[in-house]
């Protein structure tokens, strides 16, 4: 596989890693994520990395740029399913997250994208 599929829920971009992130494949998720919000003006980002069962330093560091992309872009991103494991191993690596948000599951990170937005939908 040499790309992560992205799915579009609304303005909504759903991102569901279900294999190991190698180098490659997350800097070509990266590319592919913010050429989705700027052609669909997406305003928020769910990234599931429920199934991931180690997060290196590159990775992420990598997950942090990516959701500071993303805010430039206009789209909020909300991490989704991480495992103890992995929150563990990225504290322990020093990996900085700032502006970061996470949520438990997928359903979670909705409704905190929803709960960010303006109550009559506009800004």
């Amino acid at each position: 596989m040499d790309r992560i599929p992205i799915l579009r829920m609304g303005d909504v971009l759903l991102v569901t890693i279900q294999v190991d992130m190698h180098d490659r494949i997350a800097l070509q998720l990266q590319d592919d994520l913010t050429r989705m919000i700027e052609r669909t003006g997406a305003r928020g980002v769910v990234i599931d990395i429920s199934a991931l069962e180690m997060v290196d330093s590159f990775i992420g560091r990598l997950i942090a740029d990516t959701s500071a992309m993303s805010r430039v872009l206009d789209a909020a991103t909300v991490v989704v399913g991480m495992r103890p494991a992995v929150a563990i191993t990225l504290v322990e690596l020093g990996v900085a997250m700032p502006g970061v948000k996470t949520a438990l599951d997928v359903e979670k990170g909705l409704a905190l994208l929803q709960a960010e937005r303006p109550a009559d939908g506009n800004e």
